[in-house]
């Protein structure tokens, strides 16, 4: 039978804290010798009736040891006894143990069963452990008792402080939140023993942070205790939160954290201009939607509770600005709506909102949430292009316009104060046939050109204006032309029309039907009228029979039609149209006399030709080839002789061209050299002759301008309708000058005091000029003197 206990005195029994636990009735031979007993044979569950006549004694239970935690000396600590009854001191009993922590943690004496702690024990790391005890015989190591297992446990003191595992904490709160608004909870752990004593209970307390926050001393829930924090004044707040265990006594350990609360953002700051009056200014030349400036509210609410909208309530300009909202920067954009003029209006007034859209109602009352400003805009003058007036021009023109009639006037001024002077130009981009020109001065829009609706019959063009002062500012406008349709173009057949008749044919037999087209587009329509042409009225073979649907039938008039006597008939068929006035043409039918089986299809439509030899001999073939061989050479020959008659003098490339004398195979003119050109333009065009003679031997490459200008029209007022017209005929006529290699030659006029100055008038030779002077000009001039310098019988100038 085991026995356990303590060999110490009764502190050291009951003051370590060691519990004793009744086990039941023992045989009275138990010697108790201290702690408690458990039977190791028997069990609560023995049935102790039938030994109610045996002496029976109370054994203590003793299966738990209580050991403290953190136990500081030098010294094993003394946990307890275990005893065998079978022991009786002399030493033949060996105590052995076993389990969780046996000779680690806890040892034995083998000797008298004492079990001490040779570590440093931590109920947070562990808190108990479980061994076995053995009771053997020292001589033979028999077991003098079963195997019994005990537990030791680790008794608590407060040596754990209370911890935040969870911190330092982050949270926010609305500004201006009521007092005890929750704002977040904190917990501390203690790792002592929850169930002995005050170690593991903790009260929180707040060490930083008031007056504004507060905290539950029994859950840690933080709550505001200030009314009307404002955001704007402070935004972050650091509060520091202790947990204490015993209860928060004195000697209690504690643990703090950190708790870093934000005031989050409430509208409750109304939006205010800094500037009650702004000004501005714009270029009059600003395109719509151009930025004319920004304006901005201040609001010291931030996020979407800074957010603004802007609007124009009042002012001169509410339709030519806008205002927009940048919903980066919360400014207000004011922009161009509509195109500005200087000489117009040269200021705008703006009255702009500013105002919160996302509101509080419960911070309506600080309101009103919207804030007004005034912007002057000034209206800054630019030198702008001419303007059309109208902007576009449509113009519906005749096909048959004379050329230089004036189609239209074509209108532009100056928008500026100084209202400069214009002139006029047409793009040459949009007009590249040069069917118009426009008059630099008046704007006419004039022809230049003969138009033809059926080649083009709309032309877009483009007309320049240019300021005369300043040429870079140039305006244009775009003119629509329509050519209108007359009646200028005769009908004529839609194809070309061959017939086929048979010789078996019978009077009035159908052999075609033709048709006619015009391009001509008369508004009433085209009809065309069809008709034999007036020699072939009376035709005896052929009849046209006009269907009135713009067709026509062509009839035999007899039969009996013969190819030996005549093969094909020329029919000419006149054909009208309806246009004012009635322009006609006359087509020619080819009529073919066929032979034809009895069915009337063609068979043949050739007259029988004669039948003659083809077959030739070599000899007359030789003589043919030999003919032709002759004629080609001689045609060669020819050729090759023109070319060098006509092959022109070339220079030598290495010779000084300087140096050299040119000399041309053709014979001067004599007198009728000078008539080839009418000299007479070049000393006075008031004394040219409209009559000028030719040179007989070839004809004149150019001719005075003067020939091909009437006198009448020179004095006509319109010159620019001449000019056209001058233009018109010399781009016609291959064989007038161009304009361009016209001059123009000074002249005096009738009582010149210097007279003419013309060198084809001057008498004087070479023969009274002196030369002698070059030969003061040094070496350089020295053969020039030798050529023209007068010289002495020796040779040497004089």
């Amino acid at each position: 039978m085991w026995t356990s206990g303590r060999m110490s005195n009764a502190k050291n029994l009951f003051g370590l804290g060691v519990s004793l636990y009744f086990w039941g009735l023992m045989d009275l031979t138990t010697t108790v010798l201290s702690g408690s007993a458990r039977p190791l044979t028997e069990g609560p569950e023995d049935n102790l009736s039938d030994k109610l006549h045996q002496r029976m004694k109370r054994s203590w239970v003793w299966n738990q040891f209580f050991v403290l935690e953190e136990y500081t000396g030098t010294d094993p600590l003394y946990v307890g006894k275990l005893h065998s009854d079978m022991d009786r001191g002399d030493g033949s009993i060996k105590y052995i143990l076993s389990g969780e922590g046996a000779g680690i943690v806890f040892t034995i004496d083998d000797t008298t069963g004492d079990i001490h702690a040779i570590q440093r024990l931590d109920r947070e790391e562990r808190s108990q452990y479980t061994l076995r005890a053995q009771a053997l015989d020292r001589r033979t190591g028999r077991p003098m008792e079963p195997e019994s297992e005990f537990i030791i446990k680790i008794q608590d003191i407060n040596d754990n402080e209370p911890k935040f595992l969870d911190g330092p904490y982050v949270a926010s709160v609305p500004e201006m939140s009521p007092v005890g608004t929750s704002v977040i909870q904190v917990t501390a752990t203690d790792a002592d023993d929850p169930t002995y004593g005050n170690s593991a209970r903790v009260v929180y307390s707040i060490l930083q942070g008031q007056p504004y926050f507060s905290v539950d001393s029994r859950t840690g829930l933080i709550r505001t205790a200030l009314m009307n924090m404002d955001r704007e004044a402070k935004e972050y707040y650091e509060v520091i939160v202790q947990a204490k265990d015993m209860g928060g006594q004195l000697g209690g350990l504690a643990g703090t954290t950190t708790v870093n609360i934000t005031l989050s953002d409430v509208n409750d700051n109304p939006p205010r201009f800094p500037q009650k009056h702004y000004q501005m200014s714009v270029l009059e030349s600003a395109p719509v939607s151009s930025t004319v400036g920004r304006v901005v509210a201040k609001d010291l609410d931030e996020g979407i509770n800074a957010e603004m909208k802007y609007s124009l309530v009042d002012g001169d300009g509410l339709d030519v600005f806008d205002i927009n909202t940048d919903p980066n920067y919360q400014v207000g954009i004011i922009t161009v709506r509509k195109p500005l003029s200087f000489e117009s209006k040269k200021s705008y007034t703006l009255k702009v909102e500013g105002a919160n859209p996302h509101l509080e109602m419960r911070f309506l009352n600080l309101g009103p949430f919207r804030d007004t400003t005034t912007v002057h805009i000034s209206v800054e003058d630019v030198d702008e292009p001419p303007v059309f007036e109208p902007s576009f021009y449509f113009v519906e023109v005749p096909e048959d316009v004379e050329i230089g009639a004036t189609i239209q006037i074509i209108s532009a001024k100056d928008p500026d104060v100084a209202n400069n002077s214009i002139r006029y130009s047409i793009d040459r981009s949009s007009d590249p046939g040069r069917f118009f020109y426009v008059d630099i001065t008046s704007g006419a829009l004039m022809t230049a050109r003969p138009l033809d609706r059926e080649d083009v019959s709309w032309h877009n063009i483009t007309v320049l204006a240019m300021e005369l002062n300043n040429p870079s500012q140039v305006g244009s406008v775009s003119v629509t032309v329509k050519v209108l349709d007359v009646n200028d173009n005769a009908p004529e057949f839609a194809r070309f029309y061959e017939a086929f008749v048979c010789e078996n044919a019978k009077a009035g037999q159908l052999i075609q039907t033709v048709s006619a087209i015009d391009r001509d587009d008369p508004q009433e329509g085209q009809h065309f009228y069809y008709s034999l042409a007036p020699e072939a009225a009376n035709n005896p073979n052929f009849t046209l029979r006009d269907n009135q649907d713009n067709t026509a039938w062509i009839l035999t008039r007899r039969s009996g039609f013969r190819q030996h006597e005549q093969n094909i008939f020329y029919l000419p068929i006149l054909i009208s149209d309806n246009g004012r006035p009635v322009l006609s043409s006359t087509g020619t039918l080819t009529v073919h006399v066929c032979s034809c089986d009895e069915g009337g299809m063609v068979m043949s439509c050739n007259a029988e030709a004669y039948v003659l030899p083809v077959s030739l001999s070599r000899g007359a073939l030789i003589a043919i080839l030999a003919c032709i061989f002759v004629l080609l050479v001689l045609v060669l020959l020819i050729l090759s002789m023109r070319r060098q008659r006509k092959q022109p003098y070339i220079i030598d490339e290495e010779e000084n061209i300087h140096e050299n004398i040119v000399r041309y195979d053709d014979e001067g003119g004599g007198e009728e050299d000078t008539e080839a050109f009418d000299i007479a333009a070049m000393w006075n065009p008031r004394e040219a002759q409209l009559v000028v003679k030719n040179r007989q031997d070839m004809l004149p490459e150019i001719e005075s301008l003067s020939r091909y200008v009437p006198q009448a029209c020179i004095m006509d007022n319109n010159v620019h309708n001449y000019v056209l017209a001058k233009l018109y005929e010399a781009d016609m006529d291959l064989w007038a000058p161009p304009f361009d290699s016209l001059q123009t030659y000074m002249f005096e006029g009738n009582g010149s005091v210097a007279e003419s100055l013309s060198s084809l008038q001057s008498v004087t030779t070479d023969s009274d000029q002196s030369y002698d002077y070059l030969t003061d000009w040094g070496p350089r001039f020295k053969k020039l003197a030798e050529m023209y310098g007068a010289t002495d019988s020796s040779g040497a100038l004089w």
